[in-house]
């Protein structure tokens, strides 16, 4: 979490030149003294930050520190900023949706300032309501994590013939979500889970529809 988070303040420190530990704090969430901690980091790492101090004081890049990605049309940049304002359902019903918005805040960091401006009066101009969608099922992000974590999944834990797998594979199609692995070699559809079962989790039994 700390590298994320050191990635971010070298970003920003980049774009937007001088900040103070304050306003970096606040963009981050986190106490002025963390931020202080990791402008100490980057300084150990070889990077060239300058710390001002006074009233008018803060943090910058010195030596024209810049790392960029270039390369990138107007039209790209329109769509890649329609793209990255809406979180696909998938992604946050397996328990990633606030990773991706991180991710989306250090990449648009990234970008060169004509690029970020073009994204940012996209995403002003055409907004994207993404809406509640289907009701979160807690079971999906229970089985990512199996797999992430390589745990056993029991699907029909409370039934006469619950079914025991090693799963490897979670994915959303247009009926739903399915879930594979051995022994079993065709994907098991959502409807199908039942209670469920996940080998050294917290939660044992995560039920249907909880």
């Amino acid at each position: 979490m700390r590298a994320s988070r050191l990635l971010h303040i070298l970003l920003m420190l980049q774009n937007r030149g001088r900040m103070t530990a304050p306003a970096l704090a606040v963009e981050l969430e986190v106490h002025t003294r963390t931020i202080q901690r990791d402008i100490d980091a980057l300084t150990e790492a070889g990077l060239p930050v300058i710390t001002y101090r006074g009233a008018q004081g803060g943090v910058e890049l010195g030596f024209n520190y810049r790392t960029r990605l270039t390369g990138l049309a107007e039209d790209e940049a329109e769509a890649l900023g329609l793209w990255l304002s809406v979180l696909p359902p998938g992604l946050i019903a397996l328990g990633l949706g606030g990773a991706a918005r991180r991710a989306r805040a250090k990449f648009l960091e990234s970008l060169p300032d004509p690029s970020r401006a073009i994204v940012a009066a996209t995403s002003l101009r055409f907004p994207m309501d993404q809406g509640k969608g289907p009701a979160a099922d807690p079971r999906v992000s229970a089985i990512a994590e199996a797999i992430r974590l390589g745990r056993t999944l029991t699907l029909g834990a409370r039934s006469p013939a619950p079914l025991r797998l090693r799963p490897e594979r979670l994915g959303l199609g247009p009926d739903g979500w399915w879930v594979a692995g051995p022994p079993v070699s065709a994907p098991i559809r959502q409807p199908d889970w039942g209670d469920i079962n996940i080998s050294r989790a917290p939660v044992d039994i995560i039920p249907a529809g909880a």
